[in-house]
Order: structure tokens, then C-alpha cells, then sequence
């Protein structure tokens, strides 16, 4: 059987067991048409090395996933064939050290979203939707693929809850809303029903009526944040560096734990709570923020030296 056949078997095998497999299947995909090029018929590692080097260059993250999805594969081939080798582990490395996050002032957070509200088109819709969009990011600490997944029928705003369909790991989630939250959302879906004449599928869209996506999310956000400092002018409609949309998740994580901390709150306790809110699979993924963010570290060694005071009286 060729490749080609055998990763469909692969890809329809692990979905049924509810992995989200796009990322891969678009890289898995491109590794075997470039086998089928070379007339390999067998994974190899000699032959993941040639694809590598002619794919062009990647952060040292980005291979070491690549790497990690081949060998799967090959792990999976090689249980029924034993020609296709294994690639031995370690060979391409993947970072494992995750970059501080910028955690955004409530000011730069309002700025965001007033300049994405000036963003031209021709209806006005862009601005709108962008407004939105990023301001939910920012109240809910949603992932971006999260907020831009959300259908209409997935917002309700009669009870003030969002779901989320397929989070990371396919783990849905039924998530509560602050009525400030709520009241954004309708303003937008009133407005945005009115522009375009209907109720669309998507909740957030374009002037089309279609779904925004994460390459159109990620260049307006770019924009946004060269106009307001936060990253250096570009020319040519160039991103540039600086903080990025995902940071607008990570600053509502470290803001619910910062307030756990000054109000007194079980830490403890609350970050089951918020692992859960945010989608984490461990919980070890929400204490990582208390390590990334001096504040949060400075907190969490007040709480515990407070703790061993209290033990230590008599």
C-alpha cells in the first residue's frame, strides 16, 4: 500500500480517537508527497533528513514538531512493516522552554481595541468585528482558534454562556459570562446582523459574511500594534516583532491569579478552576505562569513564607 494510503488510514485511526489532527495531516501530507517524489515507498530516517533539507529553513520549534509527527507515523507504519524505520529520538530536538509572555496593562488593552475599532472597510464590519474579537480574547483568555471556531449558535446571550466546540485536545467547554462581556457581544451581533442583512453562521466575520481567519486575525493585530507602540513601524504591510494576539490569553490568566493572591483566595484550589476555564489538559501548564511572571513568583513566595511563619509559632 502506498503512503499515501496508509496516512489516510493513520489520520481516520487516531481521529476516531478524537485527536485534532490538521496541523499534522498538512505536514504529514507534505512528508509523504515528497517520499512519493523520491520514489521511497518507506519511512526512513535518511529520507526525513532529505525532506527536511529541501523544505527550506524553520525555527528549531517548528522541525521538532514536524519530527514529532513523522515519527509517530513511522511508529504506527513500522507495528505492521517492518522496512519502515523509526527515526531515533532526540534527533531533532524541540524546545522546551516556553518564552515569557507579555502580559498586557489594562490601558495598552483598551488602546487594542479602540484601534481596532478604526480599522477602514467597507461596511464598517472590520472594525467592528476586530474590536470584538480581541476584547473576548482579552475578558476570557479564549485561545485564538477558539474564538474564531465560536458560532453563532454557540454564543448564547439569553444566558450569558459561551461554548466551545473542539478546544485543544477536542475537550469542549461550556463557559459563564460577565454580563459587561455579554453586553459587547450583542452590540456586535445586533450590529453585524443589521450590516449584513441576516444572521450568520460564524460569529465573527468579515464584510463577505464569512468566518475570520487566523492569518487575517494575526496581520490586523500586527497593524493594530505598530499604530499603537507596541511594535516598530513596518514597511510594506510587514508584521514586525512584539507582543502577539495569544499574550491577550496569557495577560487574563496572570490578572485572575495576581487577584487570587491580593484577595486572599486559595490558590490552590483556584487554579483547578482556572485550568479548567482556560482548557488546559494539566494543570501544570496554569502554574507555569507563577515561574514566567515576576509578580506572580513575588506573590506566591509572600503566601508560602506567610504559611511557614504561622507554623512555626507555637
Amino acid at each position: 500500500m502506498t503512503l499515501h494510503i496508509e496516512l489516510d488510514r493513520y489520520l481516520t485511526l487516531r481521529r476516531s480517537l478524537g485527536y485534532d489532527l490538521r496541523e499534522d495531516e498538512s505536514v504529514l501530507r507534505r512528508f509523504v508527497d515528497f517520499a512519493a517524489s523520491e520514489g521511497d515507498a518507506h519511512i526512513s530516517t535518511e529520507l526525513f533528513l532529505r525532506w527536511q533539507g529541501s523544505f527550506g529553513k524553520a525555527r528549531r520549534q517548528t522541525w521538532g514538531g514536524r519530527y514529532t509527527m513523522v515519527r509517530l507515523f513511522a511508529e504506527w507504519l513500522h507495528g505492521q512493516d517492518q522496512r519502515h524505520e523509526i527515526p531515533p529520538r532526540g534527533l531533532v530536538p524541540r524546545r522546551a522552554k516556553r518564552p515569557r509572555p507579555y502580559i498586557y496593562s489594562d490601558t495598552e488593552i483598551v488602546s487594542i481595541v479602540r484601534e481596532a475599532a478604526r480599522l477602514p472597510s467597507i461596511y464598517g464590519l472590520r472594525g467592528l468585528t476586530y474590536s470584538t474579537f480581541f476584547g473576548l480574547i482579552a475578558a476570557t483568555g479564549l485561545r485564538i482558534s477558539e474564538a474564531i471556531g465560536l458560532d453563532s449558535k454557540d454564543v448564547d446571550l439569553a444566558e450569558g454562556s459561551l461554548y466551545v466546540r473542539s478546544g485543544k485536545f477536542g475537550k469542549d467547554r461550556l463557559l459563564p459570562i460577565e454580563s459587561s462581556v455579554i453586553e459587547h457581544l450583542s452590540a456586535y451581533a445586533t450590529e453585524r446582523d443589521r450590516l449584513l442583512g441576516h444572521m450568520p453562521s460564524p460569529f465573527f466575520v468579515k464584510c463577505s459574511g464569512e468566518r475570520i481567519g487566523i492569518d487575517g486575525a494575526q496581520y490586523n493585530f500586527a497593524q493594530i500594534g505598530q499604530r499603537v507602540g507596541l511594535r516598530e513601524a513596518q514597511r510594506a504591510y510587514g508584521y514586525g516583532h512584539g507582543p502577539r494576539i495569544h499574550d491577550l490569553r496569557h495577560s487574563f490568566a496572570v490578572r485572575t491569579m495576581i487577584g487570587w493572591y491580593r484577595g486572599g483566595k486559595d490558590p490552590a484550589r483556584e487554579m483547578i478552576k482556572l485550568s479548567t476555564w482556560l482548557g488546559h489538559a494539566d494543570p501544570k501548564d496554569t502554574y507555569w505562569y507563577i515561574e514566567a511572571v515576576p509578580e506572580l513568583l513575588e506573590l506566591a513566595s509572600q503566601r508560602a513564607e506567610a504559611s511557614l511563619d504561622r507554623e512555626a509559632r507555637p
